[in-house]
């Protein structure tokens, strides 16, 4: 074989390895509008709204005869979503590995929680329950979804792209985010001029971001390819495969510390977007257009901030960068405590300060796993990766729901999470990535 067609295949590969990534960026822009306008803006002070509407006399609801608190319900719900989650994803994860067929996969955890966000146009009066049930549909679909999507990421991009290309991934998706916002806020300043009721405008935003997810989710479905499963494994079904993952990951303790380190940091984040909407609401008293202003504005500076750290990451290492970004976190929720009521400049000061550490944060922590993982155990790590990411963040909602609930203080939920941020720091700056790079069985990049 002459070197012209060597150099015409290396060509052909780095052209189709682009195309794929571009697939690939576009599924963050289909999915993370529910992010965005349901998880972070909408659906925890609608839902809230409703089980207040339905609570009794004391302030509580009775699902299944339990007496729940009306303003911890959005909490317990998203909470519940995780381990509903939690049961799926290791399954979901082996059988991606074992058949080499993810797409397939994808498509049907994407199309459950489009349908289901899309349901929630039906969620009025006092159907807290529907509300409920749709959330843990639509978030538990989305967090196997996510799975299989970051599971393409060693597959599409070589260690050294891994840092841009996650990066740009989680860029698009705040760019979408950022452009449903404004179509959402017009909607919702404006909804007499369209004829339409506050909460049907709330309930017509959150369908909205079904119908994009879905609309949109097509693009990855046709660019993205399955590759044959190169795992030893492969043909382990089910629990047996994700029992052999555990005892596999066991091989990999330095893996596992990351992993550790990843679960209590993120949680932390996740819960802060979860819960940031109903804090600024109920806490501060700050109506619906300053939240989805301020919404909009971390959307917008996740853009930049995802790119300004990815840009550091290649200066600095993706290790230090993320550690840097713990540091920001723990200052902006500490000072998010003493924010006066009544005061959306303030709010305005904190949403800025998060939307600059949040995308890089968890754009960095994505492709610094991406190297640790066994060459041909990509879902399968990335199911443990996604546990995690989204399957194991109950507690921290848990913890919030909890601490209101015995205090009757949002103040004293949100300065709770500021532990999570503090003991991720101290377990992720004791992971040596280089060596757990190398014990991975991958190639160690320059800067990490």
């Amino acid at each position: 074989m002459g070197t012209g067609t060597v150099r015409t295949e290396a060509a052909d590969e780095a052209t189709g390895r682009r195309l794929e990534q571009r697939g690939w960026y576009f599924y963050d822009w289909a999915c993370s509008v529910y992010s965005t306008s349901v998880l972070t803006v909408f659906l925890g002070p609608y839902l809230t709204s409703v089980a207040k509407e339905a609570a009794d006399g004391d302030g509580f609801v009775h699902p299944l005869g339990i007496p729940v608190r009306a303003g911890s319900f959005f909490a317990y719900s998203v909470s519940l979503s995780v381990i509903a989650a939690v049961l799926v994803m290791p399954l979901v994860g082996a059988a991606a590995d074992r058949t080499g067929r993810k797409k397939p996969l994808l498509a049907a955890a994407a199309y459950v929680g489009a349908t289901a966000t899309t349901a929630m146009f039906f969620l009025d009066g006092d159907r807290y329950l529907l509300g409920g049930i749709l959330l843990i549909v639509a978030n538990a679909a989305q967090s196997v979804a996510m799975m299989l999507y970051n599971s393409y990421l060693p597959q599409i991009a070589p260690p050294e792209e891994r840092d841009a290309v996650s990066s740009r991934g989680w860029a698009f998706g705040y760019a979408a985010g950022a452009l449903v916002l404004v179509l959402n806020l017009v909607l919702y300043l404006a909804h007499d001029t369209f004829g339409v009721s506050e909460g049907t405008a709330v309930r017509i935003c959150l369908a909205s971001a079904g119908l994009w997810w879905g609309a949109f989710t097509l693009i990855p479905l046709r660019r993205l390819r399955d590759r044959r499963s190169t795992a030893k494994d492969a043909t382990a079904p089910g629990f047996r495969q994700l029992a052999a993952t555990v005892r596999d990951m066991r091989r990999h303790p330095l893996t596992l510390a990351f992993l550790l380190a990843y679960l209590v940091y993120n949680d932390g984040i996740q819960t802060v977007i979860s819960q940031a909407s109903v804090y600024g609401s109920e806490e501060l008293g700050l109506g619906q257009s300053t939240l989805i202003g301020a919404v909009l504005m971390v959307q917008v500076l996740a853009v930049v901030g995802a790119l300004a750290l990815g840009r550091l990451a290649r200066a600095y290492g993706a290790k230090r960068t993320i550690l840097g970004s713990l540091i920001a976190w723990t200052v902006t929720l500490g000072a998010g405590y003493f924010l006066p009521a009544g005061a959306p400049v303030w709010f305005f000061v904190l949403a800025a300060g998060i939307g600059l550490v949040l995308g890089g944060s968890q754009a960095l922590s994505r492709s610094l796993f991406s190297h640790l993982v066994p060459p041909g155990k990509e879902a399968e790590y990335f199911s443990a990766y996604e546990l995690s990411d989204r399957g194991m963040s109950w507690l921290g909602p848990l913890l919030f729901g909890l601490t209101y609930q015995l205090t009757g203080s949002y103040r004293d939920a949100i300065i709770s999470l500021v532990a999570f941020f503090i003991l991720g720091f101290a377990l992720l700056a004791r992971v040596p990535v280089r060596r757990a790079i190398a014990d991975a069985g991958n190639p160690v990049p320059d800067r990490i």
